[in-house]
């Protein structure tokens, strides 16, 4: 190993402060628009990096690879357009990053666990009961809870094989 040169297991520990606020600059753009398309060839380009170094520090840095944080913000904004507004489906889908409703909905209710249909009514009957609570943490209680890929949970699903996911219940 070179002298200065960081040993595998250091760069774990401690990454390099240039890398992260590279990340943080495609994490911020991620968030800051959502509903467009991220591929990791972009966002490699935002940070300045290999398309392989970005996933790998991505997920190293932030627990989840880029789609799965981008689909956690698009699901984390669909519900509070859900909750919050009137618009159709159809209308939040597209606001927030889906082709098509169907891919939309499927992959909401996968999510979730229910339908977007259903969730707006569940929200809105017990919007009440949450105003003396404070918004960050009604926020965290309701993100998405993305263990898995969506992909790996329809798999596990279908052959019977389904990991519990603990989610907190709100009210």
């Amino acid at each position: 190993m070179a002298t200065g040169e960081p040993s595998k297991n250091s760069a774990k520990m401690s990454p390099d402060p240039k890398l992260l606020r590279r990340l943080l600059r495609a994490k911020d753009r991620m968030d800051a628009a959502s509903h467009e398309a991220w591929p990791v060839r972009r966002l490699a380009r935002v940070s300045g990096v290999s398309e392989a170094h970005f996933a790998r520090s991505f997920k190293e840095a932030f627990g989840a690879p880029p789609h799965r944080y981008l689909l956690t913000r698009r699901l984390e904004r669909a519900t509070a357009l859900l909750r919050d507004t009137d618009l159709p489906i159809l209308e939040i889908a597209l606001q927030t990053g889906w082709n098509s409703l169907g891919t939309f909905g499927r992959t909401f209710r996968d999510v979730t666990g229910e339908s977007p249909t259903e969730l707006r009514a569940r929200e809105q009957a017990a919007r009440h009961e949450l105003e003396r609570v404070p918004a960050c943490f009604v926020s965290a209680a309701r993100r998405p809870g993305l263990i898995i890929a969506v992909s790996e949970k329809r798999r596990q699903e279908s052959d019977g094989t389904k990991e519990t996911q603990e989610k907190p219940e709100l009210p």
